[in-house]
């Protein structure tokens, strides 16, 4: 991907988000447009207009942590932010320069992880890499998202999934918040790996294939995917709602497990157990 247009966009999109109320600036006259002027965030960041211009023209060749963190206060980013322009930053690091270590993702999961995942029985869990394939599951975690397991549309993929499978708007009922996080991540890892083949290829075919992919995308926003909820209306049992935790896998650079559960005594406590017998009667039976 394009460093210099990925960072240009993303302090365009960061600055005109930002009113001046919320910068505390009085004043200022009239506005063409929403947002900060480059000369307001130059002053909030404590640098020079040119310098600044400079930055957001997508050069971040050479300039220092400091600098960054300044930055990153006067736009006022969050963590997943904050992280984004450091990777953008590395990046853009002149060769000879020491650059942030980036994952190597891997391709799959060991057997030994594989047979940790198999051990966990009451307790949807998977296992990702940054494009969101399913690279791994337990029986339960493969029952909960059979639909885009074992549609071969999908390539075992959530993003294609979510944006190409007209059924992920009824099986996800918060479709479009979970259609966001995963857009966000996506640019979090793209980030993260500007030069991974498949992931650069998976996000060129979703901007291409999906109108509000592209949108979404062209909004720059980043977020970390760390815990959460998540509600499923599964063609088997119905309704689910699960809380997620993410856990990366440092034996497995790039990949990430999520756990997902259930209040006890709930609803969805009781359509999983049904799921999970299902499940394991189908696998005998197999």
């Amino acid at each position: 991907m394009n460093n210099q247009s990925e960072v240009r966009e993303f302090l365009m999109t960061r600055r005109a988000r930002l009113t001046p109320e919320q910068a505390g600036i009085i004043g200022g006259g009239r506005r063409r447009v929403a947002g900060l002027r480059r000369e307001e965030v130059a002053m909030l960041a404590g640098m020079s207009v040119d310098y600044y211009a400079k930055m957001e023209r997508g050069n971040l060749s050479g300039v220092s942590p400091e600098v960054l963190n300044a930055l990153a206060r006067a736009l006022r980013l969050d963590d997943a932010e904050i992280s984004h322009l450091q990777d953008l930053a590395a990046a853009a690091a002149p060769v000879g320069v020491v650059r942030r270590r980036k994952p190597r993702v891997e391709a799959s999961v060991r057997p030994t992880l594989q047979r940790f995942l198999d051990t966990i029985i009451d307790t949807p869990v998977y296992v990702t890499n940054p494009c969101k394939d399913f690279l791994a599951t337990n029986v339960l975690g493969a029952a909960v998202f059979a639909p885009i397991i074992d549609d071969p549309a999908n390539g075992r993929n959530n993003a294609r999934f979510v944006f190409l499978n007209p059924f992920a708007r009824t099986y996800y009922p918060d479709w479009e918040a979970g259609a966001r996080s995963i857009v966000a991540t996506l640019r979090i890892a793209a980030g993260q790996n500007p030069h991974d083949r498949a992931l650069t290829d998976l996000i060129g075919e979703l901007v291409t294939r999906s109108n509000t992919f592209r949108t979404m995308w062209a909004a720059h926003d980043v977020r970390f995917h760390r815990s959460g909820t998540k509600r499923i209306n599964h063609p088997v049992v119905g309704d689910l709602q699960f809380h997620y935790e993410a856990f990366d896998l440092p034996g497995s650079d790039g990949l990430v497990m999520y756990a997902c559960t259930v209040d006890p005594a709930s609803p969805s406590a009781e359509r999983l157990q049904l799921l999970g017998s299902l499940a394991s009667t189908s696998r005998a039976v197999s």
